[in-house]
């Protein structure tokens, strides 16, 4: 819970000051012996912690989604598998589990979503990642609008979609092989473009990293990188780009 939350609950009454002063006075942290959960993040960065799933012992992951949602009223996790959604299931019956972005979570009901973010990828094989990057940033209070196979070696695709990607306030472009849509977009739109090289490809692409060599090297401008599969990353950080476009004058992300 945020603190500005917590202050508009003693405000309007719905708790009292003794009650929000328990709250403040929490540790920034849940000591598990096995982890630290950082309860105090979404605080200091707008962000609550998220899990990584993958190699986690089962207890342990089990117990971590049971505190995150007992804070938070929603947990969100990366790279799970399938058996790791059945064991949590168990103990929260409300999960939810993606097989193709490998999102484990848990989301309150009927969130908000604001600004818009266009997220395109060069191929079909590039969706899993993402999907990791779109369903992160709606996990995050962003409108996501998915632009799927718009790659190079079909351009017209891509021109098909253009005024819906150049309304954006951010585009995230996932490619791998060469990974050149990145810098098609980059000169095609006004916004930020965040580019995530995919492990996507034949043997000279070397499991992504020809595309992120041909990324970080675009003559494009405007274009950031992320690391190779790293959905996650382009998509938390395409919301904070998206949630600059979302303020008001007041300040704060007005959802529409």
């Amino acid at each position: 819970m945020e603190a500005r939350e917590i202050l508009e609950q003693v405000k309007a009454g719905s708790i009292s000051i003794e009650e929000a002063e328990k709250y403040f006075r929490k540790q920034p942290f849940e000591e598990l012996g096995y982890a630290k959960l950082d309860t105090h993040r979404e605080i200091r960065s707008g962000f609550p912690e998220v899990v990584y799933c993958s190699n986690k012992p089962d207890a342990y992951l089990i117990s971590i989604y049971q505190q995150l949602f007992e804070e938070n009223g929603e947990v969100f996790g990366t790279r799970a598998e399938r058996r790791q959604y059945e064991l949590v299931k168990e103990v929260l019956p409300q999960v939810t589990y993606d097989e193709v972005s490998r999102i484990l979570k848990v989301e309150k009901e009927g969130k908000k979503r604001c600004g818009k973010i266009a997220v395109c990828t060069a191929g079909t094989a590039d969706i899993p990642v993402a999907e990791e990057a779109a369903q992160t940033a709606e996990f995050f209070g962003s409108f996501v609008e998915r632009i799927y196979d718009v790659g190079v070696s079909g351009l017209h695709r891509l021109i098909s979609r253009l005024d819906v990607i150049q309304e954006a306030n951010c585009v995230v472009a996932v490619a791998g092989m060469e990974g050149a849509l990145a810098s098609v977009l980059g000169g095609l739109v006004s916004r930020p473009v965040i580019a995530v090289p995919t492990s996507v490809g034949y043997g000279a692409s070397m499991h992504g990293l020809s595309a992120l060599l041909t990324m970080i090297n675009s003559c494009a401008n405007g274009i950031a990188v992320v690391n190779i599969d790293n959905g996650y990353g382009a998509g938390y950080i395409a919301t904070q780009i998206n949630r600059l476009g979302c303020r008001g004058r007041s300040g704060r992300v007005k959802a529409e």
